[in-house]
């Protein structure tokens, strides 16, 4: 599905978010200067898709190396193959990977990063410690996510775009099923106090949730805490 849609999919973002996904970004890791403690010299990006946020990562921390990551080959092949890909050169690398099992050694990065990735994850649980084992104590992780509005009157509005309008976006370019796909995923998704828990009991601490444009997406943070290695 998400091979299907690789190429064009930053486009089919920037359209049917109205162009509001271009500031969620940013504004992601404005909150991650407030919460984050330390360097940030190694990061990891989960599910990079193109590649949209390792590189806002690369340019926000202009010192650090960044590897971006996906499960599909036609996505990583998308982010190798931008535009704005050559212009970080080395800094940014790419590998497949799978994120309930990283293959990376412990406590080797400062900061993980996802955008848009959790409701794809068959086990958050097991996904969560797995971002927790490969970062060092007091690293941080930070989650963007699709979820619910937090005012009822306004989640109608959006579900009657999201749950409707998207799929027909997506029929007009032959990728129907993938759109529709979208709003059904969120309906699997944990809560934000559900998902805080489950970081907690995943081993992080000083978890925050920060929501944007009135709910439609949220920020989530949270800090490895220092006891160890966390299992499997």
């Amino acid at each position: 599905m998400f091979s299907h849609i690789a190429a064009g999919y930053e486009g089919f973002d920037h359209v049917a978010s109205l162009g509001q996904d271009l500031l969620w970004r940013p504004r992601a890791l404005w909150t991650l200067d407030r919460f984050h403690r330390g360097r940030v010299e190694r990061a990891l990006d989960v599910g990079c898709g193109t590649g949209e946020l390792a590189r806002a990562v690369a340019r926000h921390f202009p010192a650090a190396r960044v590897i971006a990551t996906d499960f599909t080959l036609g996505m990583l092949r998308g982010a190798r193959g931008h535009r704005g890909a050559a212009e970080l050169g080395p800094r940014v690398s790419y590998a497949s990977a799978n994120a309930l099992r990283l293959p990376f050694p412990d406590r080797a990065f400062d900061l993980v990063t996802n955008a848009f990735v959790l409701r794809n994850l068959s086990d958050l649980g097991v996904a969560f410690r797995e971002m927790r084992r490969v970062l060092r104590p007091g690293g941080t992780l930070l989650s963007l996510e699709i979820t619910e509005p937090t005012r009822p009157a306004f989640g109608a509005l959006f579900h009657a775009y999201f749950d409707r309008v998207v799929p027909m976006l997506g029929r007009v370019v032959g990728s129907e099923g993938p759109y529709r796909y979208l709003p059904e995923s969120l309906r699997t998704l944990p809560s934000r106090g559900d998902l805080e828990r489950i970081l907690t009991g995943s081993g992080f601490t000083r978890t925050v949730s920060e929501s944007q444009s009135l709910g439609i997406v949220t920020t989530f943070l949270a800090e490895a805490d220092g006891r160890g290695d966390q299992s499997r």
